[in-house]
């Protein structure tokens, strides 16, 4: 199961709006003869590649897959008639699959008399789909939230440079990250102070990710911005009553989308909740939050950070600025506690992986699900036995 994981987690920013998948299939005498995972969306599933792979080496065989099979028909047929079709005898899946459209191949696998166990290392499972679990059970994309600081907590020194805080190597890892994301997305703070380029850089066969810029009046994305290049997609959100014309102007040829939102309700900015449902509808499920420190403390404020990766370098600055803005705290009692997922040494520098209160949920209701399903595929044989 764990190779499983491994192989599902290749599929990372390309798979969306589907999650990502990894099999293994074992023959009878419990040897790997296949392997696969979800490739890209409209492809083949991860157990039609393994099964395809494994040949008739799969008849009796066992089938070790991350996401319960799906049992439906869309751009590709059921798995869990394919592995039916391929004689397979047992099937160890992790993760229920939740989506009321796919589920349900466990009982479709037990009533044709193969041996269907659930919930192995579904946890891990689940954190490696976090992104897809959540749009199916929170309706929304998954936010990351990443920035990269010195050791006392600044994102640029007092005259705003901050070229470059990080290693090389941690930067060429942002790169993997954004790679892995469906959407990056800056303020106009950012883009009005960096001009980023927000593509994927050296990362063999990536997907480029769509460029998101929120500017909210409209005034910050000019003609000759590195996000109007063709390069990867591009969205500029603004305000439902901003004047675009400026912004129309700069983008001219350029295939850049503008989106007008709501305002936040009370205060500055867009509606964050309106955004990520703008996010969801483009078949968006993984957003990397990129900045700035305003922008950041929006989303934390409104409790739509589920994770964050923070680039530590062992530098000082005293004064500059602070990598996270006006969160709504005020007291240490209503401080947002993270729990640290993950910790890498990246040339001088570390890399902090923290996942908030909705990954914890996440993965709890994906294990209910799972336990749920296990529970109807016993009753489902105990009747047939009956």
């Amino acid at each position: 199961m764990r190779r499983a994981i491994a192989l599902a987690a290749r599929g990372l920013g390309s798979t969306s709006p589907n999650p990502v998948v990894g099999c293994v299939v074992l023959d009878q005498a419990g040897r790997t003869v296949g392997e696969g995972w979800h490739q890209r969306a409209g492809g083949p599933h991860a157990e039609v590649h393994a099964l395809a792979e494994a040949g008739e080496d799969a008849r009796g065989g066992t089938a070790v897959i991350t996401l319960e099979p799906c049992d439906h028909t869309g751009r590709t047929g059921p798995c869990s008639q394919a592995l039916i079709d391929a004689g397979i005898s047992r099937v160890v899946y992790a993760v229920s699959d939740p989506s009321p459209g796919a589920a349900g191949g466990a009982l479709t696998l037990a009533a044709a008399g193969i041996d269907v166990e659930g919930g192995l290392l579904a946890d891990e499972a689940a954190a490696g789909n976090a992104a897809w679990l959540t749009s199916v059970l929170h309706g929304r994309p998954y936010v990351t939230w990443k920035y990269a600081a010195t050791l006392d907590g600044r994102t640029a020194a007092a005259d705003g440079s901050s070229r470059w805080i990080t290693s090389v190597e941690a930067r060429a890892d942002v790169h993997r990250l954004r790679a892995e994301s469906d959407a990056v997305l800056v303020g106009s703070g950012t883009a009005r102070a960096d001009d980023p380029h927000l593509a994927v850089r050296d990362v063999p066969g990536a997907v480029q990710p769509l460029r998101v810029v929120v500017d909210t009046e409209a005034t910050v994305v000019r003609a000759g911005a590195r996000v109007l290049d063709e390069v990867a997609p591009t969205l500029i959100a603004v305000a439902q009553d901003a004047d675009t014309a400026a912004l129309e102007a700069a983008a001219g040829a350029s295939p850049a989308e503008v989106l007008r939102l709501p305002r936040a309700a009370g205060g500055t900015g867009l509606d964050l909740d309106a955004l990520l449902t703008a996010l969801q509808t483009r078949d968006v499920r993984a957003v990397l939050l990129e900045g700035g420190a305003t922008l950041a403390g929006s989303f934390v404020a409104a409790g739509l950070v589920d994770r964050v990766v923070g680039y530590i370098a062992p530098v000082l600055l005293g004064a500059g600025r602070p990598a996270l803005g006006e969160a709504g705290i005020s007291t240490i009692a209503q401080a947002l506690r993270l729990t640290v997922s993950d910790t890498v040494r990246l040339g001088p520098d570390l890399r902090i992986t923290a996942v908030g209160s909705t990954a914890p949920q996440t993965a709890r209701s994906a294990a209910a699900v799972t336990t749920a399903t296990a529970e109807q595929t016993e009753q489902s044989e105990q009747s047939e036995e009956s």
